[in-house]
Order: structure tokens, then sequence, then C-alpha cells
């Protein structure tokens, strides 16, 4: 373990001398190298602690803790990801065609605040070679006979599309046979005019839309698929308890709080363009998703992410009514050891703060729920 220590921390420093988006592609291929020698076994134990089992959606997650979209775009990597020991893996932002992004360099790294800002602007392979990918996934899969963790597809549209809810649900159609819940992105900061999305009115058509063409799916579908939403850190009040009223009335799966903000609490970076997360995302998106907890009554379940990198930093975010929670930024500075390390620890919390499961932790950080 010491040696896999070492290495590690090799690789990582390695990494960081080179451009981010380089460095991100090297780490994906040394990563499929590592699963394809079959030499992730021993990086995390095969069976989580119980205490951190979770149910939720009718599927049972070993722990609280996934990847969040942006690390794996393309559905490139899911296996050896999910081989680190997540519980699940959100691919994507997947848009209906393919789309090169912003120009570079687009993607930046704040060592010191252990944080990223990123303008990517939804760089992906589009859905034709995502679905392919998640098909043949499938299909490894069936042959297994074995399920190992569960997937989500992050789904948004063209920046040059003129029916954004109509690539929305192009989305829908192709990746809801293929994996286990559905995430609109509709706050990222670097689409223009994609928050607007956002607003009630534009909101609950779009979920009302997608629900009823994921009622039809389900038809031929052995379990229902879960639509969630994933909003941004910056929104106000109103807006918020705009958002709370129309998950509550359009009966939405789930909420992911939050996305990268444009807010700029590092003076150095106040010019920089794009989302940060990372450790400065923390407060605003930990506080958002206690908001929403609250306005929803705790009966809409929440994913919590932004700038987890700890166990406590997880029981945090779970006391403020997360069910699950996510990692990204962590990842980039810390490596794969990170899911172990994060996952003994809130192990270890959660027994010292005297609760029994994970779901007993949930939104207990919070003021009690408006009624």
């Amino acid at each position: 373990m010491a040696l896999g220590h070492l290495l590690q921390g090799g690789i990582i420093r390695l990494l960081g001398r080179l451009p981010p988006e380089e460095a991100h592609r090297m780490a994906m291929f040394l990563l499929r190298i590592v699963r394809n020698m079959r030499l992730l076994r021993g990086v995390t134990p095969d069976q989580d602690d119980p205490i951190l089992a979770v149910r939720l959606w009718e599927r049972d997650f070993q722990s609280p803790l996934g990847l969040a979209a942006g690390f794996d775009k393309n559905a490139e990597d899911v296996e050896a990801l999910l081989g680190l020991g997540f519980s699940f893996i959100e691919v994507g932002t997947v848009t209906p065609r393919p789309q090169s992004g912003h120009a570079r360099p687009r993607l930046f790294r704040l060592p010191a605040e252990k944080a990223l800002i990123n303008r990517m602007g939804f760089n992906n392979v589009g859905l034709a070679k995502v679905v392919h990918r998640l098909v043949e996934r499938q299909q490894r899969q069936a042959q297994k006979r074995k399920q190992w963790g569960w997937v989500g597809a992050n789904l948004g549209c063209n920046s040059d599309s003129q029916e954004a809810i109509a690539d929305y649900v192009k989305g829908v159609r192709a990746l809801a046979p293929l994996v286990d819940y559905l995430v609109l992105n509709v706050s990222s900061p670097n689409t223009h005019g994609l928050r607007k999305m956002q607003c009630r009115d534009v909101l609950l058509t779009l979920i009302n839309r997608i629900k009823e063409e994921i009622s039809i799916l389900n038809i031929n579908l052995k379990i229902k698929i879960p639509l969630l939403i994933k909003i941004s850190p910056d929104l106000n009040s109103h807006e918020l308890l705009d958002i709370a009223e129309v998950a509550l009335t359009s009966g939405l799966d789930g909420l992911v709080a939050t996305n990268t903000t444009i807010a700029r609490p590092l003076d150095r970076c106040a010019r920089a363009r794009g989302g940060l997360s990372g450790r400065p995302l923390f407060p605003a998106s930990t506080a958002v998703l206690a908001d929403m907890y609250n306005l929803t009554q705790g009966k809409v379940p929440l994913i919590g992410v932004g700038g987890v990198l700890s166990g406590a930093d997880a029981l945090a975010k779970i006391k403020a009514g997360a069910s699950l929670v996510q990692v990204y930024t962590a990842m980039i500075y810390e490596g794969p050891g990170v899911v172990r390390r994060i996952k003994l620890e809130l192990a270890h919390l959660l027994r010292s703060y005297g609760y029994r499961t994970v779901s007993e932790a949930v939104g207990t950080g919070v003021k009690a729920p408006c009624s």
C-alpha cells in the first residue's frame, strides 16, 4: 500500500506539470492501462463499509460517493472509474451533435486553493458515440451478469441549437434505456443563455416535456428512470423558491446541487471567465443544498457536489440534505486514492456521531423545513 501511495503521488506530480487538458487525457489513459492489467484490486475494497449503504430510487448504492459529470464526458472509462470505488458516476455533459467547445486554454488550475476554473463549453463527441459506448458496456454487463455500480447521464443542448428542449428530448430518448438516471444540465455558466432555463416557466415546460417522454419509455423499461435537474450555486432566494416549487409540483425525482460558480471569492482569479469549482465553491454550494432541502421539505432527493475533498466535507453535504455526494476537483489534485480515503473518513465520522446509516444523517444540519 505504501508503494501504491508513493507511485500515485509521483504520477500526480508528473501530471501537474502538464497542461490541464493533456494531464486529464494522460490520467484517463493510465487508468485504462491499470484496469486492463487488473491492478485496481486492492485500491478499494470490493465491499464498502455497510454503514455507507444508501437505498434511493429503488437502487442500492454501496456508498453515497460518486463522480460528478465532466470527468468522463464521453463515457470512455466507465468501468475503470467505477473500479476506483465510486458507487456511481455521471457521464457527460452530452449534446445531440458533437461540439468542440470553447477555444483553448479553457481549463485552469488554482492548486493553492484546490480549485479549478473551466470554460469548456460542453465539448463532447456527441450522442451517437456515447450511445455506442454505453451499448457496448451494457452488453459486457449482461455477459458478466453482474451490476458494477450505477451510471447516470448528464444532458445538455448544443450551443447553436434553436430548440434547446428538443435537444434534451433527443438525449433522453437515446440514453434512458442505457443509464440508471438522467440529469438535465441547465446551469453551466459556459453555454450562452443556458442558465435562463432555470426560470420557473421555462423549467416547468422542460420538465413536463421530458417527463412525458420518460413515461413512454418506462413502458418498455424494467425500472423507472429517475429525472434530475442540475442547478446553479448563484441563484437568489426567489429563484431557489421557484425551482423548489417546480420540483415538488412536477414530480421531479431529484436535484443536483450545484454546478460551478461565476462568483469570485478569490481575488487573484477575479477576471477569469468560466465556472469555479473545488474548495472555494464548498460554502456556496452547501448553502444552496441546505436551502433546497428546506424549501422542498426534504421530499426531493438531493445530490450534493461542490468542493468535497474529505469525509468531513461529504458529511457536511449529507447533513445539509444530500442523499448522495459527488466529487470532481478532488480527483484532479489528490488522485484516485481520494475515493477510498473519503469513504473511510465518512464511515468513521458517521459512527462517531452515533448515526447507524447515511440516511439517518441526511438533513440533520438543516433547520426545520418550511411548512
